[in-house]
């Protein structure tokens, strides 16, 4: 059966590349901004309840732990985005013949390698948590938090590439009614366990594993439903890395996960230096960082839509619809953005009193005012180029603005800010917001000079 034919009787297979730019962007976005908006609502309930049930030294083993996590996922966000893009191409040139490969390998590649890192982790997560320089009064607790969640890696990366598959064959209905069954589960688990059971961090992390594999297994499931669309059968032998799809995946994916690697291990250097000023200062970054995540949610979704259309666009050799898509992406991303960065300039106490009473928390979150309105800018300039380059699936572009942004600009803004011009917290602070511009500098050059177009699969 033709590939066309199918995505008239599939469930999960759509077609990006016909109709109004803005109206199918909202779209296909719409389930994954609800399904973003779950995952943050669910993140920071568990630094609500935590910092309202246990405090600020509770607010920080989160913080950190939350890190650290990012630490050992990136490979399954890289990867997981290069295999749907690659299968979004695959859909816009009616290849049919290479879906079910690449679900093979990536299944196979990402739970092998999430099964390798958790080994890893477990050994190395305390030599790691002592170069963050983690305050001795949340050492226990962040500790209890980082290995829970490190041990339900498996589930993060099966959900990740579970969504990812839908999504790169144009489905983004069923990845928000998976992580609406993992936020609405782990806000139970929260209140049981930390407001209830007393547990602290270590509740909250639990309800997020819990939650996660709960989620994961509900995913495989529509999979397996749509197997024949998908042209994988499930069978154990047919669980292996397919060499033809394998090298244009690791083309693109490594990149990815070094420029995801570059971002998380400059963004740990610089929280290595935060976390020094103490427990109040780690509190307030991760605050800060929650509350950012609120126009992130937007941001990635809009980037991944946007980055699943210009890569259909592309294969169906749709150009005059690739700076349609940028433009739309910087239209949507905005509104979320100026809505924050008001409530942030007037209201901060109210919006960081959500997570601490802790008078020294408020006192220092009023500081934290400039810094958030430049993650604003960043945030809403990022995710309309970050889709041009990962939707053209320019690896070497994607590689240059992870180095660019974490080794070069994060680690060098910030060590000169903070260290050499001796601006303390402020200047670490100011040197990882700064950093966030990259990706529209590199972007916005590339969109201009039309070097883009040479990718339209001939």
């Amino acid at each position: 059966m033709a590939l066309s034919e199918q995505k008239n009787e599939g469930k999960i297979i759509r077609d990006l590349t016909v109709g109004s730019v803005p109206v199918v962007m909202l779209k296909f976005a719409m389930p994954l901004l609800a399904s973003g908006l779950l995952q943050t609502l669910y993140n920071m309930v568990d630094m609500i309840v935590v910092g309202k049930f246990v405090g600020s030294n509770g607010l920080a083993a989160v913080s950190i732990g939350g890190e650290m996590l990012m630490l050992v996922t990136f490979v399954a966000m890289g990867m997981s985005n290069a295999g749907q893009i690659l299968l979004a191409r695959y859909v816009g040139e009616n290849r049919r013949d290479l879906l079910g490969e690449m679900v093979a390998t990536l299944f196979t590649f990402l739970l092998g390698t999430a099964i390798v890192l958790t080994v890893i982790f477990h050994f190395a997560y305390v030599p790691v948590l002592r170069y963050l320089n983690t305050p001795a009064d949340s050492w226990e607790m962040t500790c209890q938090y980082t290995v829970t969640c490190v041990y339900g890696l498996i589930f993060i990366y099966g959900y990740n590439l579970v969504s990812a598959i839908m999504r790169g064959m144009g489905d983004s209905r069923h990845p928000f009614i998976f992580i609406a069954i993992a936020s609405i589960l782990n806000i139970i688990l929260d209140l049981v366990f930390v407001a209830g059971m007393k547990m602290g961090p270590l509740g909250a992390a639990l309800g997020t594993v819990i939650g996660q594999a709960v989620s994961f297994l509900f995913a495989l499931v529509v999979l397996f439903r749509n197997r024949v669309e998908i042209n994988f059968d499930f069978k154990p032998k047919s669980f292996r890395i397919h060499k033809e799809v394998f090298e244009p995946l690791l083309r693109l994916g490594v990149p990815m996960v070094l420029q995801s690697a570059a971002v998380q291990i400059s963004m740990l250097f610089v929280n290595s230096y935060i976390n020094a000023y103490g427990t109040t200062a780690v509190a307030v970054t991760g605050v800060g960082r929650k509350i950012e995540s609120l126009i992130m949610v937007v941001a990635m979704a809009i980037s991944s839509t946007g980055g699943a259309m210009i890569s259909q666009a592309l294969g169906a050799r749709k150009v005059d619809r690739v700076p349609k898509v940028v433009t739309t992406a910087l239209g949507v991303v905005f509104i979320p953005s100026a809505i924050l960065a008001v409530i942030t300039w007037f209201h901060v106490d109210w919006l960081f009193g959500l997570f601490s009473d802790d008078p020294e928390v408020l006192g220092l979150a009023n500081t934290y005012i400039p810094v958030a309105m430049v993650l604003y800018l960043g945030a809403w300039l990022r995710p309309a180029f970050l889709s041009l380059i990962n939707g053209t699936g320019n690896s070497k572009l994607n590689l240059m603005v992870g180095l660019m942004d974490g080794i070069v600009c994060r680690i060098g803004l910030s060590f000169l800010l903070g260290v050499l011009l001796d601006l303390g917290i402020m200047g670490f602070w100011f040197g990882n917001a700064i950093s966030g511009l990259v990706p529209f500098f590199i972007g916005i050059v590339y969109l201009l000079s039309g070097t883009w177009k040479n990718r339209v699969s001939k």
